[in-house]
């Protein structure tokens, strides 16, 4: 809701808006609905390198992968698949979440390890061996080769490729990727969804989905079911393997589970607990939970209805909803209505990316 209507609003009186509810019930939650995701400030210079930079397979160590390869626009900035590829000859165990609104995020990635520097998430995304692999210094002599990179940087006032430079960038493009349009902030959301919006907060749901994103940016265990997937596939196992022994997690060759936000405190209480995604573009994301192990919103709505999973970690307030089928069928309208306008236009998505130069000779000697 735009400031001009919030003030137009608040300036009925309560005898207005009792006559109105006499056409127009107007119920308590739909009243206190949390209004669209506000923009953020970025460089527009910054900005257009960042996007330039995110669709770049040259930022990987082989240049077969760019940020995009795994955050494509069409599908809401995941991509598609249960359980994520990874770098060349690998494939990751858990689900990529959406980068939209991001931006705001309280902590990154399912297990939140990282907070809200976004130079350090920029930073390990491009550089694990089980991500993009890349050698930064390799990058930084990549990127300096190219005119167009060198221009670019200049007027983003970077001065002369670096490391830096990137890891500044790609914030700023982040930035320019925020929700907009959606049923749920036009206020034009259909008679189901508005249904679905009342159980969302009379069911508990919005205890953690909470806020402009639908997120309290805490970890919680739901109870969400393993995806054996993971460890009946070698390259996906190796790479669980590798990340739990860098984050100094025991037992870590025998583990058949993922530890979630337990690699924050290493204490019982917290294995298994994963950050609450986001429900925002929920309709460009499918499949659902960290894992994958669900593929429409439906199955959601069912897993929170019949009360979660089973784990003893799991959050006491995940208890069933006992929804009815027209209820549940009301909760999955108004989750579609958190979806906006597809961020697949020229302003998120670089033009394709010409390679085709003459290299700088004795580059090491030449300042650009």
């Amino acid at each position: 809701m735009t400031t001009k209507a919030r003030t137009w609003f608040s300036a009925l009186s309560t005898v207005s808006l009792l006559t109105m509810s006499a056409a127009f019930p107007v119920h308590q939650a739909l009243a206190d609905q949390p209004g669209p995701v506000e923009a953020i400030e970025f460089d527009p210079a910054k900005a257009a390198l960042g996007k330039r930079l995110f669709f770049d397979p040259r930022l990987s160590g082989d240049a077969a992968l760019s940020c995009s390869s795994c955050h494509q626009p069409e599908n809401g900035f995941t991509d598609g698949q249960a359980l994520s590829d990874a770098y060349t000859g690998n494939l990751h165990f858990r689900n990529v979440p959406t980068l939209i609104n991001s931006a705001k995020r309280k902590a990154w990635f399912h297990d939140g390890r990282i907070g809200t520097n976004l130079n350090d998430v920029t930073r390990e995304s491009i550089t694990e061996t089980y991500s993009m692999n890349m050698d930064m210094r390799l990058m930084q002599e990549r990127i300096k080769q190219d005119p167009v990179y060198v221009e670019m940087f200049e007027a983003a006032g970077f001065g002369e490729p670096s490391n830096g430079g990137v890891r500044n960038a790609i914030p700023e493009y982040l930035k320019t990727l925020i929700s907009r349009g959606a049923p749920f902030d036009t206020r034009e959301m259909s008679d189901e969804a508005k249904a679905g919006y009342e159980l969302f907060n009379t069911s508990g749901c919005s205890s953690c989905h909470s806020g402009e994103r639908f997120t309290d940016d805490l970890p919680h265990n739901i109870g969400v079911g393993d995806n054996p997937d993971i460890w009946a596939d070698p390259t996906r196992h190796i790479t669980f393997v590798t990340m739990m022994k860098f984050l100094g997690v025991e037992n870590y060759m025998n583990l058949r589970a993922d530890p979630g936000a337990y690699i924050r405190t290493h204490t019982a209480d917290t294995f298994g607990t994963f950050m609450t995604p986001t429900l925002r573009e929920l309709t460009y994301t499918a499949p659902y939970m960290h894992n994958g192990t669900m593929e429409t919103l439906e199955d959601v709505v069912a897993f929170y209805n019949a009360g979660g999973g089973d784990d003893e970690n799991k959050d006491p307030r995940i208890k069933p909803l006992n929804l009815s089928e027209t209820e549940q069928a009301q909760l999955v309208a108004f989750l579609k209505a958190l979806s906006g306008e597809p961020l697949t236009g020229p302003d998120f998505v670089a033009e394709d990316i010409d390679t085709d130069y003459a290299p700088i000779e004795n580059w090491r000697e030449t300042t650009n």
